[in-house]
């Protein structure tokens, strides 16, 4: 099959595995925007995952990527996966001790109620233990089973969330007594979310067992020295990257109100489906891009898929700012959070651009130079937090939107400019220059010039497909319908 075919195939299902739990996801951005009629409840949900994902950065501590860097890399490979599981189990176990032990202080640095402290813990814990098995499923190019599993994960949270928060008080305001009495407390809303996630992720990783039952176990000091060397630098871009990603969030709160960080919260989801092909497109092309690394100008390659990433994520940033009111009625709902709706094209557009940063990162990946990504991504974190601190005071949430975009702006500028040096690709940079250009274009004369109005930003996009058909409808018509011989 050719390459680019198996690589927009699987990265389709990775898509289906990353969309389809999103979908679900935004319903529950609906929910809590429903149940938390006082943005300010949706803001302390809002700082509490994002202290989340920071935490599961460090308890992954770049171990995923290098683990597939090592099992591509080494022949020994249940070795990679034996010491990959059991160093993962250790830290995770450590963690939860700790975090238990000393849950009063870190309520004090993070701000999360103290009572949520070893709900947080354990939802931790138990994303970090299905890590590796995950990423042998990406290994093992199974993603129709990884689709699944994240499917089942998250339809059982939503299936909870929905119970607690919306069956469960109706069903006690109407019957009152039996045994669902005692499963409901009122005010309770961010708890049931907890036990909900806990609920889901334990489920998932029972599905996981036969792979930590039928290891041999073998743990190996030096591939373990060599994997942390490798993932080191892999940590630090993580943990900028997350910073990048939630540290708005979390200094709004600090900084304005959890009322401003929950509005801002709820308009940035609206740009999640940016978020969700960039995701999906990773999933696929990283292990692709390990596995072709040695094959025959492997360069050619990663140039074509940047090409494509820029054409249809170009028309994901158009479709979603054309449409962003209509998205805001669906996903949104209580109108107390459509206030932040001019953040949309600004954080769609930074999640864009970090988008193309990930493609434009296999350089430092495949050159085993990761800690230009830490350097990058640094870099990225530190305009974050100089502008959000500077600003924030000034312009409010409008600071935190401009602040992403020009941290991955940034970001993505870097990498390509140092790739050039270390792993030249030949981009088509006039190509990746029109298209998104377009769509920028277009999407400012849409959302700002004619103030969103649905006909004419349409006309708009039909107009900027009509352009990709006549120019590129050959070459994808190429990948995509034809068979492989």
């Amino acid at each position: 099959m050719n390459p680019l075919k198996k690589l927009f195939k699987q990265t389709a299902i990775y898509g289906l595995a990353t969309v389809l739990p999103r979908v679900l996801s935004v319903i529950l951005v609906r929910l809590y925007t429903t149940v938390f009629e006082n943005a300010s409840g949706y803001g302390e949900y809002v700082n509490i995952y994002s202290w989340i994902a920071i935490f599961n950065v460090l308890l992954a501590y770049g171990m995923e990527t290098a683990f597939f860097r090592f099992y591509n890399k080494k022949t020994n490979k249940d070795e990679v996966v034996s010491t990959s599981l059991i160093s993962l189990v250790g830290t995770s176990i450590l963690f939860l001790v700790l975090a238990l032990i000393f849950k009063d202080s870190l309520a004090d640095l993070t701000g999360i109620n103290v009572d949520y402290i070893k709900f947080t813990a354990y939802i931790l814990v138990l994303d970090a233990l299905v890590i590796i098995p995950f990423a042998l499923l990406r290994a093992y190019e199974r993603p129709l089973k990884y689709a699944l599993l994240k499917i089942i994960s998250v339809t059982i949270n939503l299936g909870l969330n929905l119970f607690f928060l919306v069956l469960l008080p109706k069903i006690i305001t109407e019957i009152g007594t039996g045994f669902l009495d005692s499963l409901y407390k009122p005010n309770f809303e961010i708890p049931y979310i907890f036990i909900s996630n806990i609920i889901a992720s334990g489920f998932i990783l029972l599905f996981f067992i036969p792979t930590y039952l039928k290891n041999n176990y073998v743990f190996s000091f030096p591939l373990w020295k060599e994997m942390l060397r490798y993932s080191a630098p892999i940590l630090i871009a993580g943990i900028a990257f997350t910073i990048n990603e939630v540290v708005d969030k979390i200094l709004l709160t600090n900084m304005v109100s959890e009322s401003v960080s929950g509005i801002y919260g709820a308009c940035y989801k609206l740009a999640l489906f940016m978020t969700l092909f960039g995701t999906a497109f990773r999933m696929g092309v990283e292990p692709f891009f390990f596995s072709h690394a040695k094959t025959e100008n492997p360069q050619k390659t990663y140039a074509a898929i940047t090409n494509y990433f820029v054409i249809l994520g170009s028309v994901i940033l158009l479709t979603v700012v054309v449409f962003s009111e209509v998205l805001a009625i669906l996903l949104l709902g209580n109108k107390t959070y459509w206030e932040a709706l001019d953040i949309v094209p600004i954080v769609l557009l930074a999640s864009f651009c970090l988008g193309i940063y990930h493609n434009l990162s296999v350089w430092y990946k495949i050159t085993d130079r990761t800690k230009y990504g830490a350097y990058i991504s640094s870099i990225g974190a530190i305009l974050t937090l100089v502008i959000n601190f500077a600003l924030i005071p000034k312009i409010g949430y409008m600071a935190s939107a401009w602040g992403t975009l020009i941290a991955y702006g940034t970001m993505m500028s870097l990498s390509y400019y140092f790739g050039r040096k270390h792993y030249p690709i030949p981009y088509n940079m006039r190509k990746i220059c029109f298209y998104a250009g377009i769509s920028v274009l277009f999407s400012v004369l849409s959302f700002y010039v004619f103030e969103r109005n649905l006909i004419t930003g349409s006309i708009l996009l039909l107009v900027f497909l009509g352009l990709i058909y006549k120019l590129e409808g050959d070459k994808l018509k190429s990948i995509f319908l034809k068979r492989a011989n």
